[in-house]
């Protein structure tokens, strides 16, 4: 039996397995942050309601039934033995009650992505296939105001209204990543790490660049927006890869 068919009596169990499959593999792929950034999937239906990992735990240590149930709406949460980390209170908590389209929200300081926001020009050229993915559909935050406790929080969470924009580059920090779902969002945050990389890279060689034009990028962000099935696809083969190795996350 998968380890995956084992559910304790707990609400929003698949989704706390699936965000938990999300945090194993971030720390595998080298994109975590020691035991700080945070992911938060909505779990009622005005979002604002979220599980969150503990404060201060590695993402390689991370359990499905260890996720903090998180009300963006109480405050009086930020208090006890099972408070969130302040910073992600205030930037996961805002975006979840001010973009009910964030179902999930995703923030690393992964490598590339973090060296795309210090750049000078933030943009990401569609130069091949995975920047492409992202034309047009992404903000980048020029106004870092420190760590994103509250108020800090809200200006980012103001900059993520318009659906279209899945991604912001967080300007001198790193990056944010919304979805409909775990897997959406995920596969996201994957392809854009590869994107950033392979833009970075790219620079490294002081060569020109072949940038795509504006109407076949665009094309291919909408073709690679409706590809059936990939996010869901991606999210189970980990899943997969993790309970072949026994891996615990999933309890």
């Amino acid at each position: 039996m998968s380890i995956t068919q084992l559910r304790p009596n707990m609400d929003h169990w698949q989704e706390r397995v699936d965000l938990a499959a999300a945090f194993r593999w971030t720390a595998r792929l080298d994109m975590h942050e020691g035991v700080a950034n945070h992911f938060s999937l909505a779990v009622n239906e005005d979002g604002t309601k979220f599980l969150m990992n503990p404060n201060q735990m590695h993402f390689a240590r991370i359990r499905a039934s260890e996720l903090l149930e998180i009300d963006a709406n109480d405050p009086a949460k930020l208090k006890g033995p099972d408070a969130p980390d302040p910073t992600a209170w205030g930037l996961h908590g805002a975006i979840h009650r001010h973009c009910p389209h964030a179902r999930c929200a995703m923030h690393v300081h992964s490598i590339h992505a973090t060296v795309l926001a210090s750049l000078e020009d933030s943009n990401l050229p569609p130069i091949d296939q995975n920047c492409a993915t992202f034309f047009n559909r992404y903000v980048i935050d020029e106004n870092y105001g420190g760590l994103a406790f509250e108020e800090e929080g809200e200006r980012c969470a103001s900059l993520l209204q318009d659906p279209k924009k899945k991604v912001m580059i967080m300007g001198n920090h790193g990056v944010m990543v919304i979805g409909a779902t775990v897997a959406e969002t995920f596969n996201r945050l994957y392809y854009f790490e590869r994107a950033a990389e392979t833009y970075i890279r790219a620079l490294q060689t002081g060569r020109p660049l072949r940038v795509l034009s504006d109407d076949i990028a665009e094309k291919t962000a909408r073709e690679l927006e409706t590809y059936p099935e990939q996010d869901e696809r991606h999210l189970r083969e980990l899943k997969a890869i993790l309970d072949e190795e026994g891996s615990t996350y999933a309890t």
